[in-house]
Formats: structure tokens, sequence, C-alpha cells
């Protein structure tokens, strides 16, 4: 099996971030954004998926965390695209329901070279602590856009904000980790019929 790893790094006058992923890691993490909400949903996302992580970004966290978060996004989605490289021999496609106490979330994946976001999840509120939950979507947006991953994530219930957040970031790394794994009845192929996952 080839090494499923890349690193990548974005500067612009509002962040400068690098990332490095390993697609076939154990979950472990080291990431530094200075928004430690996000931290903490990017530790779970690196845990459930099993793809380790380094993250370390600077941004003008003193005008809000958007820009930050966002870059991030396309920065991990960068690494992951790299990582896979031309997507041979994985499942593709994978979904999940999560439950977290009172919380319920699915979240489907194809890994398909072409993005999109189906995002049906509401909060009650626009803050978690300092957190904006306007930013749950911003980073996923950014991350399917820049993974090349078609994905749908659905909130069926919840109450508590903090549980809606974490149980979206846990359901697609679940559903990552499903469609990254290498499909052992067909370890060279790629999954469709075109020949290629390009887009």
């Amino acid at each position: 099996m080839t090494a499923r790893s890349a690193e990548t790094s974005r500067k612009t006058k509002e962040t400068e971030i690098s990332v490095s992923v390993d697609l076939d890691g154990a979950g472990k993490s080291d990431i530094v954004t200075g928004v430690g909400f996000f931290d903490h949903m990017l530790d779970q996302l690196s845990r459930h998926s099993l793809v380790d992580m380094t993250v370390r970004a600077k941004g003008d966290l003193h005008i809000d965390d958007h820009h930050t978060v966002e870059d991030t996004g396309i920065a991990l989605g960068q690494a992951i695209a790299g990582a896979l490289g031309e997507r041979r021999g994985i499942m593709r496609y994978a979904s999940i329901d999560l439950a977290m106490d009172e919380t319920l979330t699915s979240a489907a994946i194809d890994v398909s070279g072409r993005p999109f976001l189906v995002w049906n999840v509401a909060f009650s509120s626009p803050k978690i602590g300092t957190f904006d939950t306007e930013l749950v979507r911003e980073f996923f947006q950014a991350l399917a856009q820049h993974a090349g991953i078609t994905l749908h994530v659905n909130n069926r219930y919840g109450a508590n904000n903090h549980h809606i957040a974490e149980t979206c970031f846990k359901a697609v790394a679940r559903a990552l980790r499903a469609a990254l794994e290498q499909d052992p009845r067909q370890p060279d192929a790629v999954p469709s019929t075109k020949g290629s996952l390009k887009g």
C-alpha cells in the first residue's frame, strides 16, 4: 500500500496555516488554531476518522474566528485531496447515524471528486461559548469543496448546541473513516465506471 499522506500550507493577509495528514493513521492530532472550541472539534474529527492531523493556524482573531476556521477547512481539504491522489482502492461511499445524549446527526459521504455540501443543521443560539455556530457550516463547506467530496449532514434532533456541533464533527469523521478505507476486493481500482474520480 502506498503512503496516503500529504501536507499543505496557506498564507494570506488574514491567515497563515499549515496542515499535514496521514489517512492511514491512528487518530492522533496536534492542533493549535487559537480557537479553543474549534481545536476541540478538530480533535474529534481526527480521533474518530483515524486520520492523523497536525494543524497550525495563525489568523486575524482580533477581528473574529471566521477566516481562521474557513481557511483551516480549505487547507485540510487540500491535504486530504493530496493524500488521496487518484482515489484508487477506496470504499468511496459511507453514511452513519451518530447519537450523543439527546442529539442525533447523520452524515453521508461520496469521495467523488465533485464537491457539494447539503447542510440541514440548525442551532438555537448564535454562540457556543465565544464560538459562532454559523462557522460549523463554513468549515464543512470549505472542507468538502477542497477535498473534493460530496457531503450531506442532517441533524435529526437535539437540544444542546455543543452536542449538535460535536455530532456533526463526529458523524462526518466516522463516515469519512469508512469511505476512505481500502477496499480489499479492488485495492487498485478507481471505484467509478468513468475510471476517474477527478470531478
